[in-house]
């Protein structure tokens, strides 16, 4: 279930949580951020290689490519015995901007953006299924928790692929882990 809390900057540990995906779609396109739901009709084997993911949603990858004049597409994926795990994690949660629009297509698994806008932090927790589209130079981080599991298709503007430009604030350091989410929303 993909999941919306807005926060005050200032007061993580409260936030109005959505769940429906009519609202979560409208508060995030009030703040420019596109939030779609696809079908997710390929089963990843955890062999499956990340040619075979983009070759298995080809034809979205193409259509979004057309429509946006992204340049690449690429495939990350992590689990828990992913080797690189511990330093990708802590470079996708130290807060930051792209210079283009950062765009993910969670095709397995989920992962949490926060998004920093005005005086306000947007939670998405992202699960199989959804796309967002990140507008340039809006802050962010991303967290993937201790133990991923997600298979993301990334799309780029820029031939350089993932360029982050760190803002060196430490905000999101107040904010729940995705695994304290997890852990919340169990309850």
């Amino acid at each position: 279930m993909s999941v919306l809390t807005i926060y005050a900057e200032n007061m993580p540990e409260k936030g109005e949580r959505f769940t429906d995906f009519v609202n979560i779609e409208a508060k995030l396109k009030n703040i420019g951020v596109q939030f779609e739901r696809w079908k997710t009709d390929v089963i990843l084997e955890s062999a499956t290689d990340n040619a075979a993911v983009l070759e298995a949603y080809a034809s979205k990858i193409n259509h979004f490519k057309n429509q946006y004049g992204f340049q690449s597409a690429d495939v990350i994926k992590l689990n828990a015995t992913h080797p690189d795990k511990v330093p990708m994690r802590k470079k996708f949660l130290n807060e930051h901007t792209h210079s283009e629009f950062e765009v993910r297509f969670f095709v397995e698994g989920r992962g949490l953006f926060y998004l920093h806008v005005g005086e306000q932090v947007f939670g998405v927790l992202c699960e199989q299924g959804d796309l967002i589209s990140v507008p340039a130079n809006v802050t962010h981080w991303f967290d993937m928790g201790e133990n991923p599991h997600l298979a993301c298709i990334r799309f780029f503007t820029n031939p350089e692929g993932w360029v982050a430009n760190f803002t060196d604030n430490d905000i999101s350091k107040s904010f729940p882990t995705l695994d304290e989410l997890q852990q919340e929303l169990a309850v």
